[in-house]
This record gives structure tokens, sequence and C-alpha cells, in this order.
């Protein structure tokens, strides 16, 4: 095989994930118009699995490009962008009327705008963090804020996401910095915490799938916001000086490198 057509082939293998992720993400409208919620949000769930494997593959077979940035934020709007929207306005918004789908179209525009934001911007915060919730974590709140209440059968669900929803939103397009985890070392003196908490996670989502979720997103979506806070809070000074340098004006990994979470 020539050169060049080992390279095209090559490109084609990162694209079929990106495709499966734009797949679910197709099938979760679909599925949402039938008013088949449950497997509406698995198939978004599954979309954030095709949007890890597709940046994997890319790096491993060397064959990130220009082409695969682009194709994977076009994806990515639509599982991580209309499909929950479309999700919470069909299951829970559509009684508010004109307040519901503007709600829910707030945050599939809040999705496109991070996508572009960061797709624009060549400086680069520190691999530790993300700059804003990444859109794929928006997207598994949407998602298994349906599972969890459709487990414990919630009533006020509705009213709930009306709140929610534009409310991820505003986070996707803050200046509020998420853990990546990247930097996560399993060395040292919390090396033990960390296997507990793990461990403890994948127990209760084994066990209480719907439920430990909801408590995984919540934590993760509520945590940043929350630490955010308190940190400004208790030195203002310096949270402004670091929000106003040029490394905490970036891309995230995912957006710099031409494939990955975002």
């Amino acid at each position: 095989m020539r050169p060049s057509n080992r390279r095209a082939y090559i490109l084609v293998i990162p694209s079929l994930f990106t495709t499966g992720n734009l797949f679910c993400g197709f099938y979760a409208i679909i599925h949402t118009f039938a008013s088949e919620f449950e497997q509406a949000a698995y198939a978004i769930l599954l979309a954030g699995i095709f949007d890890i494997l597709d940046g994997r593959v890319a790096r491993f077979t060397k064959s990130t490009s220009k082409f695969g940035v682009e194709y994977d934020s076009i994806a990515d709007v639509v599982s991580f962008g209309v499909a929950p929207a479309v999700l919470v306005y069909v299951w829970a918004l559509q009684p508010f009327g004109r307040l519901g789908w503007a709600s829910s179209f707030f945050f599939a525009a809040c999705a496109a705008l991070r996508l572009a934001r960061f797709n624009t911007i060549s400086e680069e915060l520190p691999k530790a963090y993300f700059l804003g919730l990444p859109t794929p974590a928006a997207a598994y709140s949407i998602a298994a804020s349906f599972i969890a209440f459709q487990k414990l059968s919630f009533e006020y669900s509705p009213q709930i996401m009306l709140v929610i929803s534009p409310l991820l939103g505003l986070l996707m397009v803050s200046s509020i910095r998420y853990r990546s985890f990247k930097d996560l070392q399993f060395k040292g003196a919390k090396s033990f915490l960390w296997l507990v908490v793990i461990v403890g996670m994948i127990t209760l989502i084994a066990t209480q799938p719907e439920i430990g979720l909801g408590i995984l997103f919540g934590y993760y979506v509520l945590g940043g916001a929350i630490r955010e806070i308190y940190l400004f809070i208790r030195n203002p000074d310096d949270r402004k000086k670091k929000y106003l340098a040029p490394q905490f004006i970036t891309t995230e990994d995912s957006e710099t490198s031409p494939r990955g979470n975002s």
C-alpha cells in the first residue's frame, strides 16, 4: 500500500467513532419524538463514549487532522447540544409553552457557542482544567436527570428542569474551571482515598445506576461551581488576575488537540 493511501485509510478510523457519536445524537432525537425517552437518554450517554474514543484513536494512530476537529465539533453540537435540548423539551418543558422551548434552545445555543469559542482560541489552559462546563457533561446531566427522575417518580421534574436547563447553558459558556482529571495521580498520600471514592462510585452505579449517574454528574456540575465561588470569596483579587491572564483564556486539551472531550 502506498504511503498516501495508508494515510487516507488511517484518517477514516477516528472518523468512524465520530460518526458513531453523531449517530447516537440522531438516534436520541428520533426516539425523543417517539416519546421513548429512556432510549434517547442512554443514546446520549453512549455518544459520550464515542466522543472519548475518537480522540484516543486519532492520537494512537497519529491521524489527527483539521477535518477531524471540525467533524468532531459538528457531531458534538448534535449529540451534546441539540439532542439533549430536544429531549428535555419534549420530556419536561413542553407544557411551559414558549418559555419551555426558549429554555431548551438556550441550552443548545450555549453548547454551540462553547464549541465555537474554543475552536477559535489558541492559548492553553493547564491540562488539569476545562474552562466552563464541558458539553458532554452538560448533556450527560440532562440524560442522567431523566433517568434519575424516572426511577424516583419525581413529581416536580418539569419545574426543576426549567431551571436546570438554562443553568447548564450558562455554565458551559462561563469562565468557571472544571477538573479534567488528566493530572490525577494515584501515588502518594491521597491515592488510597481516590481508590475508595472510585470503588464507591462504581458500586453505586452498578447497584443503582439511575441514582448513581445522577449523583455523579450532579456532584461534578455543582462541585466545580461551588469551588470557584468559594475561591472567589476567599481571594477575589487573585481570581480576577487569573481570569485576565492569557493562560486562562484558552481552549481545553480536546480543542487544541484535534480530537477529544469538549
